[in-house]
Parts: structure tokens; sequence; C-alpha cells
């Protein structure tokens, strides 16, 4: 079954981090899978362009069937292998909906950590302003308030839309871990920290961890004033 599988994917990449951890959920190891980096422009490679004409990570293959937009694949998992693994959308009407509002907002806040963390690789550097970047950093400052007041609402071991793990875990989860990464406040987020500390002892997100986060722990202090 997995053996049919193949995905492209690059380390640290949170849309890449989506899919892997949703095919740990789902029981899924085993599948076909090659490591790629952005810094030599691999995943404009020929061999990603022939499934991937976006030339964009993650790329995914089951079969002949092609999946490469993060949440698609997650969904595509957990319609075709309901039964196997981890159950990742609740029964509950209630939860259902919670589920699916924080994984589309996860969507808006991933843009807006993108927006400040690589502001210098998106704007040229003669298009650079200080006051863009001021805007981009108190947008992300209002975002991450959004999310600590949900996580305070929840309560204390909760997961994003109730008791459960769900779809919104696997899809926001990386982009939580990412702005740990690069030195957000635990005390001034502390909701964020304990919903992070919490998940990232989950065996499908420590076996799908960054391998060069791994390597190098430390990350970088680019959010720690937000």
């Amino acid at each position: 079954m997995a053996q049919d599988m193949t995905l492209f994917w690059g380390s640290g990449s949170p849309p890449c981090w989506r899919v892997m951890i949703a095919l740990e959920e789902k029981e899924l190891q085993g599948y076909n899978q090659k490591l790629l980096s952005f810094e030599k422009m691999e995943h404009k490679s020929q061999e990603v362009l022939e499934i991937n004409p976006r030339g964009q990570l993650p790329s995914y293959k089951h079969g002949d069937i092609i999946v490469n937009e993060s949440y698609a694949a997650c969904f595509y998992l957990e319609s075709q292998f309901k039964s196997r693994g981890n159950k990742l959308i609740p029964d509950s009407p209630a939860e259902q909906a919670v589920m699916y509002q924080r994984m589309f907002e996860g969507l808006t806040f991933y843009e807006k950590l993108n927006a400040v963390i690589y502001y210098n690789w998106y704007v040229p550097e003669g298009e650079r302003h200080d006051s863009a970047l001021k805007r981009n950093r108190e947008a992300l400052a209002a975002e991450l308030k959004l999310w600590e007041g949900y996580l305070q609402k929840l309560g204390l071991g909760t997961y994003l839309a109730g008791p459960f793990f769900s779809l919104a875990d696997v899809t926001v989860f990386p982009t939580i871990a990412t702005v740990f990464r690069f030195g957000l406040s635990a005390e001034r987020y502390p909701k964020l920290a304990e919903y992070y500390a919490q998940l990232k002892e989950r065996p499908s997100i420590k076996a799908s961890w960054p391998p060069h986060w791994l390597e190098n722990p430390e990350g970088q202090d680019a959010l720690k004033d937000i």
C-alpha cells in the first residue's frame, strides 16, 4: 500500500510536514520519499515537474493519483484510509466545524508567518521597506493572539478542535512549531507553548521532525520580540 506512494519533500517546510504527519497517523510508513533542497532549487527539477508543474513541495503521488496541495493530500489520506491508523476527522458536527474552521484559518496564520520570516526572500532588495515589515510583524502578533485565545478557551491538554487530535492539528502544528523555531517567546504565548510542548512528543510528529532541526536544535531569533 505505502509502497505505491511517492513523496518529494523539503526539510522544515510546514506544507511538507503536514503530509508527513498525516502519513504517520494513518500508519502508512514505508512510502517512497526523496528529500530535496530548496537552496539548490531541486524542487524545480524535472522529476518534480513531471508530477507537479508548479515545481513546489510537497509533491505526492499514490499509484497514478497525484495530489500536491498539502491540505488536499491530508484530506485524501483520511478519506482513502479511514479505517487505518488514527481517525483524523471527528464524528461530532460541532467538533468538525471547529476543525474545518481552524484548518483554513491556519492558512492565514502560515501566510502571516511567512510575510515576516521570509520577507527578505520574497521582496527584492530595492522594494523592501521597514514600514512594510513592521506592518507584517504587527499582523503576525495579532494572529498569534487569536490562536493563544483559542487555546485558552479550550483548556490544558486539548487539541485545536477539541479533545481529540484531528486534521486541524496535522495542518496547523507545523506552523506553530516554526514560530517557536524562530524564537517566539513561550512566556508571552504560554498556551501556544503548552500546545507545542504537548504535541512535539506525539509519535507521528517525532517521526517526521525536520532533520535539519535535529542537527541544529538552536533555531533562530527573528520572532523573539513579537
